[in-house]
């Protein structure tokens, strides 16, 4: 072990200054704060769930006993928390995340993380951080999940939950509550919500794109109004839960005229399990499912999805997953909706 240390420490010491390999192109130079890390090309990196995605951090040389340490800025919190920890020679991982991330460790200067079998709660801000001492620097990256955003209220009603009923609701219809930023991207596509709901950091939002009188008035312009921070506990309000595109799943429609006992055991009888709102709202999203045919889900709800939009189809004029609500689980009226996962 002592003679594994040594080697190390000489390896360090005889690393040569990074070479013209590792040079930025022409017309793009790094921030002259930055010594040691190369600036990434593209901050942001772009992946669905269930991918393989990495995150860019190279040095243009080793300082003598460095070491580099990645963290994730949690949403919810603002909390900083370590995921992994290396020096070149030995690494230690940390947190809920260890088991899906590693180095990359392409060539003796690439610090770079990569995470496997990316998940809803990994989008986020990532900060690589090289430890040397005095002369401490970091990169900030983005992992940034295609999704959907989409409200979400129980089955007694709007403004039922507390923020933490709320977040539980979102993680139960396979998805999570959405982040402003997330929120906002919705907005900017279409999305138009009378309705008040929690997001991530305990702050309530709702989005207008067609300002009207029971929604703030007329004479407001579009945007996310905002009722800022509210208790967590006791302040109550519906959800914006978010979603994205599972690798290798489908959703699929079985006709008939079934109550609810009935559509979950139709969806056993194939293999798959009935679906959830989130994987309903992503086989729209990113299969462009596409049925004028109630059916039911498994939180009890009766909804289709619609990329074509037609008269007979809810008569609305944007794509979007219709709703019927929550009918009697005694009604033999609706087919049902099924999931299989990979």
């Amino acid at each position: 072990m002592h003679r594994l240390l040594l080697l190390g420490c000489l390896w360090l010491l005889a690393a040569p200054p990074a070479s013209g390999i590792f040079q930025r192109p022409t017309g793009t130079p790094a921030p002259l704060r930055l010594q040691y890390l190369l600036e990434p090309l593209h901050p942001t990196v772009h992946t669905r769930r269930g991918a393989t995605a990495t995150l860019p951090c190279v040095l243009r040389a080793l300082p003598r006993n460095y070491r580099v340490k990645w963290s994730k800025v949690e949403p919810a919190n603002y909390q900083e928390n370590v995921i992994i920890i290396t020096n070149g020679l030995y690494h230690k991982n940390y947190g809920p995340l260890s088991p899906r991330v590693h180095l990359r460790h392409s060539h003796r200067y690439d610090a770079s993380l990569t995470i496997t079998d990316v998940a809803l709660e990994d989008e986020g801000r990532y900060r690589c951080q090289l430890v040397n001492g005095l002369e401490d620097e970091s990169v900030s990256l983005t992992l940034h999940l295609e999704g959907v955003v989409f409200p979400y209220q129980p089955s007694n009603g709007r403004y039922k939950f507390n923020y933490h009923e709320a977040k539980r609701a979102c993680e139960q219809q396979d998805s999570r509550l959405a982040t402003y930023q997330q929120l906002y991207k919705a907005w900017t596509e279409g999305l138009d919500w009378c309705n008040a709901g929690w997001i991530l950091d305990g702050t309530v939002h709702y989005p207008i794109i067609n300002s009207r009188e029971p929604c703030g008035g007329r004479l407001l312009l579009p945007g996310v109004r905002t009722y800022g921070a509210r208790d967590k506990q006791k302040d109550r309000f519906d959800a914006f839960c978010f979603t994205s595109a599972l690798q290798g799943s489908q959703v699929y429609f079985i006709r008939g005229h079934l109550n609810f006992k009935e559509a979950g055991q139709a969806c056993r009888n194939h293999g798959a399990a009935i679906a959830k709102v989130g994987q309903l709202y992503s086989a729209w999203k990113f299969s462009q499912l596409d049925r004028c045919d109630g059916g039911w889900l498994a939180d009890g709800s009766v909804r289709y999805p619609i990329t074509t939009p037609r008269e007979r189809c809810g008569g609305l004029p944007d794509p979007g997953v219709r709703s019927f609500g929550f009918p009697s689980k005694e009604m033999r009226t609706y087919g049902t909706y099924c999931f299989v996962g990979k």
